[in-house]
């Protein structure tokens, strides 16, 4: 898996940019979002989905880690492809997707081409709890996570841990005041108070 590229953008479009890295250029989807936040930078970051059909494979690029989360989210969902969640975050912001969400504004999600009134409605039905669980602390930015606190959390889903527990314990660690941690501390504290 790509998780990131970094280098010069050789072409960028409202729906297609081309990152040279080193002599390489990968071919990335974005949405108007993405396009919007680098249309004046002649090189930078994107961060990558893969998606891998029968057919073709495709590189999906996002500005920011939060748009790219919010994408996973949305192709979790039945009837919802790339190209549609791709169309989502060009046709809205990701924190108004997340609120349209959260708050069950079926008809704001019509509003963009390719959702339909029952993909909207599955859309609320499958990603209100989730988003609205997690949407201040990590998708709007109002309460950002820390860095480091994020990687931390993501180490412990990938090893394996209930996300509620995974938090429970970071904060359990994190909530002692002037102390300075390393990541690895942290891993290692939150795992032994799990």
């Amino acid at each position: 898996m790509i998780a990131f590229v970094r280098g010069k953008f050789a072409r960028k479009s409202p729906a297609q940019v081309i990152v040279d890295v080193n002599g390489v250029g990968y071919d990335l989807q974005v949405s108007l979002n993405t396009y919007s936040a680098i249309s004046g930078a002649e090189e930078g970051q994107l961060f990558t989905y893969l998606h891998i059909t029968e057919n073709a494979q495709t590189l999906y690029g996002f500005f920011e880690q939060t748009e790219k989360e919010l994408f996973l989210q949305l192709i979790s969902v039945s009837g919802v492809g790339a190209s549609t969640a791709r169309m989502m975050l060009s046709g809205m912001k990701p924190d108004e997707i997340i609120k349209a969400i959260v708050q069950s504004n079926a008809k704001q999600l019509e509003g963009i081409k390719g959702i339909g009134k029952k993909t909207a409605e599955r859309l609320i039905l499958e990603l209100k709890d989730k988003l609205g669980k997690h949407s201040q602390e990590t998708f709007t930015g109002m309460q950002p996570i820390r860095t480091q606190e994020q990687d931390a959390l993501q180490a412990l889903l990938a090893l394996g841990i209930a996300r509620p527990a995974a938090e429970t314990a970071l904060k359990k660690v994190l909530n002692v005041p002037d102390r300075s941690l390393s990541l690895e501390e942290i891993i290692k504290l939150a795992l032994k108070n799990l």
